[in-house]
């Protein structure tokens, strides 16, 4: 019988205390939306309307935990003292803006959790996992060894699967996840290309960087990856994002490029040196073309493409073959974009159709389709070994709709993040989640 390969998309649940801060320098979103009311529920209940269309659709989708917060064991690390209610009040009262940051929801964005190498790319055959460190924001370098511990949980035969600590916690290895990472391939079970875009080189002030925001993912972060995941340079790509544009808002690739087996989304402005790079992914692809398909900034502006997402968009196979892009309701909203898109789907590219899905309780954070998900080349014996209690189907998400029900708010302020009973709430909702998910102890409070 032949191996059947799929890709797996894990979209990050999210978590109770989904709230706006305005956290994120560098992201237009999150700070434009900075203290607005949120809705921890309907953010949730988006995200699972997301993967369960995805699956209906025939995609095997799955879902990825979200991480406890408020995180209380970071603050007895910066100082805080006294039970539990004691460190939350003091935090809250005395350092209001770390209190913030250690109750942000922002795992939701596993995009961000991970970089993932299929086993048809690396040395030994393996899927390799590293999480991202996330140094470059205080509340999200909280997340990489809870994220490990989930992604062990998920992933765990080490037959298949093999799991890397996260980089050193520092700037100059500062790496962002798969939101900087994209693989082209001519089936998601050959040897494909591994594209890694980053911002800076963390060794070389005299190379081009941004001025105005920061370059969250470097060079040398995204080459001690490739490393890790025994990845070769006929197989990796490197590539570096136009400064100009990170100081426009594009914070991460995927706000500004997505690809898909042979297909390379992707606007004008997004990277420097294009032209060489591009040969050199062809090159390295092979024989077969791949399709790049450049968005001209006369068809849509960068400010359009970031407002919007349109980039930041899932682009997939389905079982039938067709590929279609996963977009916001934002790009159906917005009158150049939405021209583009009727245009695209016309043209004589593989993309044959675009999905519009409400996400806005994400969008208005700063996290489109593709910021949600995670994904994940595997063959039928990998899929086979993976904790099927992660697994979308009819059940799970009728129980995850109903978990949410149970355990979450229908609005949250910043000011209701300093209710004690918020704790509670949370620790209650993921003790229970991972009993659904049969994770074991993954969470702080739980070991």
């Amino acid at each position: 019988m032949s191996t059947q390969h799929f890709e797996v998309n894990f979209d990050g649940l999210v978590g109770p205390t989904h709230n706006y801060a305005g956290l994120s320098f560098g992201n237009v979103a999150s700070l434009s939306n900075a203290k607005a009311v949120s809705s921890p529920r309907s953010a949730a209940k988006q995200g699972l309307a997301k993967m369960k269309a995805l699956h209906d659709l025939g995609m095997v989708q799955g879902v990825l935990a979200p991480q406890e917060r408020p995180d209380i064991a970071t603050l007895r690390r910066l100082g805080f003292s006294g039970s539990d209610g004691d460190v939350l009040y003091k935090a809250a009262t005395e350092a209001p803006q770390i209190y913030q940051a250690v109750c942000s929801a922002s795992s939701m964005w596993t995009a961000n959790a991970a970089t993932v190498s299929p086993g048809a790319d690396t040395a030994n055959g393996k899927v390799h996992f590293t999480p991202a460190n996330l140094t470059n924001k205080f509340h999200r370098s909280l997340e990489p060894l809870t994220s490990g511990r989930i992604l062990q949980a998920m992933f765990a035969n080490p037959r298949y699967f093999e799991h890397h600590l996260h980089l050193p916690d520092n700037e100059h290895f500062g790496d962002e996840g798969a939101a900087n990472h994209t693989r082209l391939c001519s089936n998601y079970g050959h040897a494909g290309v591994e594209v890694f875009t980053f911002g800076r080189y963390a060794f070389d002030a005299s190379k081009p960087a941004p001025r105005k925001f920061p370059a969250r993912q470097t060079f040398e972060a995204s080459q001690a990856i490739a490393r890790l995941h025994g990845l070769s340079e006929e197989n990796t790509v490197f590539i570096q994002q136009n400064p100009d544009v990170i100081d426009q808002g594009v914070f991460h690739n995927d706000v500004i490029a997505v690809g898909n087996q042979n297909v390379l989304f992707y606007h004008e402005q997004a990277f420097l040196d294009t032209e060489a790079k591009l040969a050199e992914m062809q090159r390295k692809f092979g024989e077969q073309p791949l399709h790049f398909i450049c968005v001209k900034t006369s068809e849509v502006s960068i400010e359009d493409a970031v407002q919007t997402y349109l980039f930041n968009t899932q682009l997939l196979t389905l079982p039938n073959g067709e590929m279609t892009i996963i977009a916001p309701t934002e790009c159906q909203e917005n009158a150049s974009v939405a021209a583009y898109l009727d245009d695209l789907v016309q043209r004589d590219t593989p993309i044959k159709q675009v999905r519009f899905f409400d996400v806005k309780q994400s969008m208005r954070n700063g996290g489109g389709p593709a910021c949600l998900r995670l994904r994940v080349a595997l063959n039928d014996s990998e899929l086979a070994a993976v904790n099927p209690a992660v697994l979308m189907n009819d059940s799970l998400y009728q129980r995850l709709n109903d978990w949410v029900d149970k355990h979450y708010r229908d609005e949250l302020t910043v000011e209701d993040l300093r209710d004690p009973q918020l704790l509670n709430e949370s620790r209650t909702a993921l003790d229970a989640l991972t009993q659904i998910l049969k994770l074991g102890s993954v969470y702080p409070f739980q070991r």
